[in-house]
């Protein structure tokens, strides 16, 4: 008997094996509640950050929400952070914000009013703030890009800054992709050398939705590929030596699995070099759903083989794990 109570009393001193293992946070997918598309992803003051479309109606979407984590797995809403109140010229679809920190502003591009023609007033805007949360107000007065040039619609604007510290504003949609120099306080263009202002960089299969990052080197350039309403949305990619190509497919990196969800696409990407830990930030539609505009934002891990190409993406529920932002 004594025995057995000096052999209880040195197991009721140990910690439990609950009680010693840590419980891995995981973000979940979706990683925020509501009807949200085209993400773009930030991150600011060891924070992360995801402006997205407000995913409704064209009529209804008259402003645009932000969310802020610290783990990538618990989000804030950020209500409002834009809205068609503060820009005169804006009267709906206010599509996939683009946003970049600069001189201790912060400036947020956006699309508005879906235009189909040079004489509809709409196209790619721009606003400003000193914060991340805003609030936003209109940098112009009036669309940065108002017209489609080489066939692109002034859509799904992103800005790239280059080893240079060049920025660039690459866009454009119905199939053709564009990128112009921006000035140093984002109020127009510089050509370049040979008086250009757009030049057109449109890969095979483009769409829509560019994004462009540096990794080792190369550029990497990727889009949105098939109709943003069907099952098929996704994205493929291409690697250039330059922002400006030429760029070549390789091909699609992130599609539906008819097992968790479709249209997986029009995306963008978190990068920890040091890590070297990346993230795509993507929209997709659950499989319960059949309206075009039921889309939510998901994240998931995305990886490179030894030769550097992006491999295939495994769109997942679980999302990824808690990283902090720095």
């Amino acid at each position: 008997m004594k025995h057995l109570i000096s052999s209880l009393l040195l197991l009721a001193a140990l910690p439990s094996f609950a009680q010693s293992t840590k419980t891995i946070k995981q973000s979940g997918n979706p990683v925020f509640s509501g009807w949200y598309a085209d993400p773009e992803a930030a991150i600011f003051n060891h924070k992360y950050w995801v402006y997205p479309t407000y995913s409704a109606k064209y009529k209804e979407q008259v402003f645009l929400d932000a969310f802020s984590s610290d783990d990538l797995t618990s989000w804030k809403k950020h209500d409002h952070i834009l809205d068609t109140a503060a820009v005169k010229w804006a009267n709906k679809a206010m599509w996939a914000p683009a946003i970049v920190q600069k001189d201790k502003k912060y400036y947020l591009f956006f699309g508005a009013n879906d235009i189909q023609s040079d004489q509809e007033i709409g196209g790619i805007g721009v606003a400003v703030a000193d914060k991340p949360e805003g609030p936003f107000k209109d940098h112009l007065g009036k669309p940065l890009v108002d017209k489609f040039y080489n066939g692109a619609q002034p859509i799904d604007q992103f800005v790239f800054k280059d080893k240079d510290g060049q920025y660039y504003l690459i866009y454009g949609g119905w199939q053709h992709c564009n990128i112009a120099k921006l000035n140093k306080d984002f109020t127009g263009f510089l050509p370049f050398d040979d008086g250009k202002i757009f030049k057109e960089i449109t890969p095979e299969h483009y769409v829509e939705g560019p994004y462009m990052f540096m990794r080792n080197g190369k550029y990497y350039f990727m889009w949105s590929e098939g109709g943003w309403t069907g099952p098929d949305y996704s994205v493929a990619y291409a690697i250039g030596d330059t922002p400006f190509g030429p760029f070549k497919r390789i091909g699609k990196i992130l599609k539906q699995d008819p097992k968790i969800a479709t249209g997986a696409g029009h995306h963008s990407v978190i990068m920890n070099e040091k890590k070297n830990q990346y993230y795509i930030v993507y929209h997709r539609r659950p499989l319960t759903e059949t309206d075009g505009n039921h889309r939510v934002t998901c994240i998931d891990e995305m990886k490179f083989d030894q030769d550097g190409n992006i491999l295939p993406i495994k769109i997942t529920n679980e999302g990824v794990k808690a990283q902090k932002a720095k």
